[in-house]
């Protein structure tokens, strides 16, 4: 079958010859073909013919699919995550059946520590433990939902569909995350929970974030779910929504509303005094403000103000892994966009050792390691590495 260029194909060939430490002029030395032809593909001038291709695979020992397929790369692992979320997929689909009533079911004060633990497993980015937990977790809710059915136990399984959401979105299943968010509303209004059904507005607003409009409604709508409530958790679930109208805008460039949100999300802060961690998961207090400042300065490409924010940022030790990580991640982005290739390239390999399986999978991190692929006249071994370990 002949191998078909698809315009991007140059590209890849250049990264590849990037990561392998040759210049143009030494790759086009084992080929053959000529250096000007090597040049004019790798600038997209001229399309790569099945024989360069397959005459540049073989000069740096690589499969020709890394060249013309990307995703085959990572298809092993896409596998894996694939078996992974099928049972949390069956799970979801149990909601409106009948239980299998020769199946036992855990006590409820059990199960409700243990969506509670799923959270705290999130949070610590051990996504894999939580994703094959998940599926029983929610088996066993449902069950009792459908059996006894209780504020609590609604409660419970709302919260176990918002960290299924947060997992499928972490490893890269956004259809699933939309399914696990209908599910958690479907719960949250059985539980009676204005706060978790605000909490699910946030989610979707995030989901929403390349249309400024929908995702500032839903925002909105979060905020009417809390009208009239004065609790602690009520001020921190809208802290928090003013965070997610905050990476809305800035999607949207809209700094005007970006301001507007963060100084709302401040004031709030102030009112229910210091960190907020226990509440929902949600970690809601002037250092998530601080990190959804500096992500929105990604968003909108402030590049220099970004680095001064992020160079000048201390997190305290109570900080969740998740937020560490993505603080590095972001950073990474800020670090390699102004010029500053080794420290960018130090704070990936600082949040792959922090989170893992939250970084590999982060679109922040994918953008670092290609901005530096093709900045660094010579890529270094950890770059390779990362490059590799990432799935370009």
């Amino acid at each position: 079958m002949p191998i078909r260029d698809d315009g991007r194909t140059g590209a890849r060939i250049r990264e590849r010859r990037r990561l392998a430490h040759l210049t143009q002029r030494q790759l086009a030395a084992r080929l053959p073909y000529s250096y000007s032809l090597l040049n004019q593909v790798e600038c997209g001038a001229r399309e790569a013919s099945p024989g360069l291709i397959t005459a540049v695979a073989v000069a740096l020992r690589i499969d020709v699919s890394v060249l013309t397929e990307p995703d085959t790369v990572t298809t092993l692992q896409r596998q894996r995550l694939a078996a992974l979320v099928r049972p949390i997929r069956d799970a979801f689909d149990l909601f409106d059946l009948d239980p299998d009533p020769t199946v036992e079911t855990a006590p409820l004060s059990e199960l409700v520590a243990a969506a509670d633990a799923l959270c705290q497993q999130v949070r610590a980015t051990r996504l894999r433990a939580a994703a094959s937990e998940l599926p029983g977790v929610i088996t066993s809710l449902t069950r009792i939902v459908r059996t006894r059915p209780g504020t609590e136990s609604w409660r419970a399984l709302a919260s176990t569909y918002r960290t299924a959401h947060d997992v499928a979105l972490k490893i890269g299943y956004p259809d699933l995350a939309a399914v696990a968010l209908d599910r958690m509303g479907w719960a949250a209004e059985r539980g009676s929970d204005p706060c978790l059904a605000a909490v699910r507005q946030y989610k979707r607003a995030l989901a929403r974030q390349e249309s400024e409009g929908l995702g500032q409604r839903l925002v909105q709508a979060g905020h009417a779910l809390l009208d009239g409530e004065t609790t602690r958790e009520s001020l921190v679930v809208a802290g928090q929504l003013h965070l997610g109208a905050v990476a809305v805008a800035a999607r949207a460039g809209n700094r005007t509303a970006v301001c507007g949100h963060l100084e709302a999300a401040r004031d709030l802060a102030r009112q229910i005094g210091g960190e907020a961690g226990e509440v929902h998961w949600l970690s809601f207090g002037q250092t998530n403000i601080d990190l959804h400042a500096l992500g929105a300065q990604v968003r909108m490409k402030q590049w220099d103000e970004g680095l001064a924010q992020a160079r000048a940022m201390r997190l305290p030790p109570t900080t969740p892994t998740s937020r560490r990580a993505r603080y590095l991640v972001d950073r990474a982005v800020v670090e390699m966009e102004t010029g500053h290739a080794a420290a960018s390239l130090r704070h990936l390999v600082d949040a792959r050792s922090l989170a893992p399986e939250q970084t590999r999978y982060l679109q922040g991190a994918r953008d670092a390691v290609n901005g530096l692929v093709h900045t660094m006249r010579r890529p270094p071994e950890g770059l390779t590495h990362m490059a590799a370990w990432i799935g370009l």
